[in-house]
């Protein structure tokens, strides 16, 4: 059934404040775009509001139960699946909406959870340019992963799958970000960082689609990366200490240095017991700190040997010249090791344990 519904109306839907209307479209609230903008300059001008339907593209409602008079329209179990921007936009001004401004509203019933209610959420998404991402935002791996964050880092840590999504409390990671992680961590490719699509395309499901990632490995993983950004400022090279993809290359470098530690597999291959109180997170942080802070010394050393016009973003994408680095750097820390010059992970994480066990 399609018709035109006063705007009035449509902002005393239920579940917009807290974004449940919302909860099967393919994005939040996106803020301030220039389509947002241009909608609400449209709403606070009272002489538009008659002719607001033949400007705006409308909303689609996807209900359970849908029931119909000559004046009147009942709805039960419904969500907004297109439109969420404008919803969201005019119940921010509803000061300004006259009985004049209404919205053509198409209503569909039918189960939202259906193949046919995913397809209409899809085809229907293109007023503000939708992505990739926003068509994985109600994949069952997504949800999971964020159900998860909830139930063991509530307060600590949440899960954004949303674009434009009100962030629970804590430090949020973006699904977006922990796909970029293990793209780096356990693809072993940290040159593709800069191709983000790909987590949500092609990569998506040999980056969450395994069993063994869950919320423990992505707060293992966002702990790692904590850590290199708080080193960053070590680097003689400010142009490299600036480059996102850096990172990605430190916790790749990372992983192949240390990874024939047995308490280093331990932990990745056991986050859960590992990450889930903040007290043990902070000891892996400062374990993995002095490994981290020698790779960039290593790095920094090499780069007395790079030029003026030494082409870092060109390099830390290139596969080859990112992998003979790496070898460089973990044949350097074995040799060290072996000479009894360097603790491994295990001897340190074993210290900072034992120290924070010590009665003194």
């Amino acid at each position: 059934m399609i018709a035109p519904i006063r705007a009035r109306e449509l902002v005393e839907l239920d579940g917009i404040e807290d974004q449940s209307l919302l909860t099967y479209n393919v994005r939040g609230p996106l803020g301030r775009t220039s389509v947002n903008k241009d909608l609400v300059k449209s709403v606070k001008d009272k002489n538009t509001h008659k002719n607001f339907p033949l400007f705006h593209n409308g909303i689609t409602v996807i209900t359970k139960s849908l029931k119909a008079t000559e004046d009147k329209i009942k709805i039960g179990g419904y969500y907004v699946v297109n439109g969420c921007q404008s919803v969201t936009s005019l119940h921010g001004n509803k000061s300004f909406i006259t009985d004049d401004l209404k919205l053509l509203t198409k209503f569909i019933q039918m189960d939202p959870t259906s193949s046919e209610a995913k397809q209409i959420t899809e085809y229907s998404n293109n007023q503000n340019g939708v992505r990739s991402r926003d068509f994985k935002s109600n994949n069952a791996i997504q949800i999971r992963l964020r159900t998860e964050f909830a139930q063991h880092y509530k307060d600590r840590y949440s899960f954004e799958i949303k674009r434009g999504e009100t962030p629970a409390p804590g430090e949020s990671i973006s699904n977006e970000e922990a796909g970029l992680y293990m793209m780096a961590f356990d693809l072993k490719e940290p040159w593709g960082t800069h191709r983000k699509y790909e987590v949500f395309e092609d990569k998506h499901s040999a980056l969450f689609g395994k069993p063994y990632v869950t919320a423990d490995r992505i707060v293992m993983l966002r702990a790692i990366d904590n850590e290199i950004v708080s080193q960053l400022s070590k680097f003689i090279e400010e142009l490299l200490a600036k480059y996102k993809l850096t990172r990605y290359m430190l916790m790749f470098m990372l992983r192949e240095m240390l990874y024939d530690d047995k308490m280093f597999q331990e932990i990745i291959q056991n986050p859960s017991k590992y990450m889930r109180t903040k007290d043990s997170e902070n000891k892996f942080r400062e374990s993995i700190s002095v490994f981290i802070g020698d790779i960039i010394v290593d790095i920094n050393e090499e780069s007395k040997e790079f030029g003026a016009d030494f082409d870092y973003r060109g390099k830390i994408k290139d596969a080859d010249w990112v992998k003979e680095m790496t070898k460089t750097i973990q044949k350097g820390f074995q040799k060290n090791v072996n000479r009894g010059r360097q603790e491994t992970f295990e001897t340190e994480w074993n210290r900072i344990n034992f120290a924070s066990s010590s009665p003194d």
